[in-house]
């Protein structure tokens, strides 16, 4: 098969390009530039876009004997996933930028683009595993994304935007091991990215600092920060600076009346309101869900499942109720400092079923 190896300059992209090689397919590696600005780069490996990336990428396709080109992806990253970074903040809701970039960029325009260049399908280093099930046929086989053998690496949460059409052309060629291996077999490659420390953080975001980068976007927006009685505690200069759950940062200086830390319950965008109280006001047992994305097919009776509804967070017993354009999860085991904007992947063991966005919650 000819195969688009994405190559975002990290250690496990390139031994994922390595792999998809070694079984024989016409590989060709593309790294994405993401921004047409420099100074939006990042520096070092906090994130996976900077321009140290770029020439990493371009130096393990050389060591794997591979054509290499970079895809100019800003426009598209910038209309679908910053800029729905920005909206959803201001709204006082909290997106999930890795997880709509893999929906919009890496599965839908690059493989859009590879197809219609002729390409069979795109490797990713991502962590999952794909499986075809026994109930599809030759001529129609039902693909199954699967948690990945490392569950301490485990990303089929954001890839649980994909249908069933893109993970037919997809590759995960490091689902079955863990990153000691990896890293280990890099080295056996003589890859110089190796010993290369994971990326983390928001990629567009040069320092890392949320808040400071969403007041340059969306200047003040004054509003207060409210207990659960309504009384003022301060004010403060956008809610967007503020997300479901948060302790810290806070800057009450009012210590509460029972001593204990307060968190951020609710998020009132429009008059910039924000309401704090108890660790015990977060629990939430109910979601409503909006935008449902299905591997497969959507459940038609109510599924008992679990739910993830964090890209690091545990799983939740669950029953889902699919209907429509709407996803109603009732949580057998509550959660807490769950925010409206995130995305609840539905699991049934280790096969993802799909994925929907959180519209509201209701507290336990």
């Amino acid at each position: 098969m000819r195969i688009i190896a994405a190559m975002s300059g990290g250690v496990d992209s390139a031994v994922a390009a390595a792999r998809v090689v070694d079984a024989g397919h016409d590989v060709t590696g593309v790294h994405l530039a993401l921004s047409r600005n420099p100074k939006s780069y990042r520096s070092g490996a906090r994130g996976c876009c900077s321009i140290e990336d770029s020439n990493d990428a371009r130096r393990a396709a050389d060591t794997l004997g591979i054509p290499f080109y970079v895809w100019d992806m800003s426009d598209e990253f910038a209309d679908t996933v910053v800029d729905d970074f920005i909206a959803e903040y201001e709204a006082g809701r909290t997106p999930n930028p890795c997880l709509r970039c893999n929906e919009k960029i890496k599965f839908a325009a690059v493989l859009d683009r590879a197809l219609a260049l002729g390409f069979d399908a795109v490797a990713t280093g991502h962590y999952a595993q794909l499986e075809t099930a026994v109930d599809g046929t030759i001529e129609m086989p039902r693909i199954e994304l699967h948690r990945a053998e490392d569950m301490a690496k485990d990303q089929s949460y954001v890839l649980g935007v994909l249908t069933q059409d893109q993970l037919a052309h997809s590759l995960f060629p490091l689902g079955d091991t863990t990153k000691p291996v990896i890293r280990a077999e890099a080295e056996r490659r003589g890859l110089q990215v190796a010993a290369k420390p994971d990326s983390h953080d928001i990629c567009f975001i040069s320092d890392g600092d949320n808040a400071g980068w969403l007041a340059d976007k969306l200047g003040p927006k004054p509003g207060s920060i409210v207990d659960e009685s309504g009384d003022v505690l301060r004010e403060h200069d956008g809610a967007y600076a503020f997300t479901i759950g948060q302790r810290r940062g806070l800057k009450l200086g009012i210590p509460a009346d029972d001593g204990k830390p307060r968190f951020v319950l609710d998020i009132e965008p429009v008059s910039g309101t924000v309401t704090v109280g108890s660790r015990e006001a977060l629990a939430v047992d109910h979601l409503s869900c909006i935008k449902p994305l299905w591997c497969g097919v959507a459940p038609i009776e109510p599924l008992e499942c679990s739910v993830q509804l964090r890209a690091h967070g545990d799983e939740h017993r669950a029953v889902v109720v699919a209907d429509g354009d709407t996803v109603e999860v009732e949580l057998r085991d509550p959660a807490s400092g769950i925010a409206p904007g995130q995305a609840c992947v539905i699991y049934a063991g280790t096969r993802v079923v799909g994925s929907a966005t959180i519209n509201s919650t209701r507290r336990a």
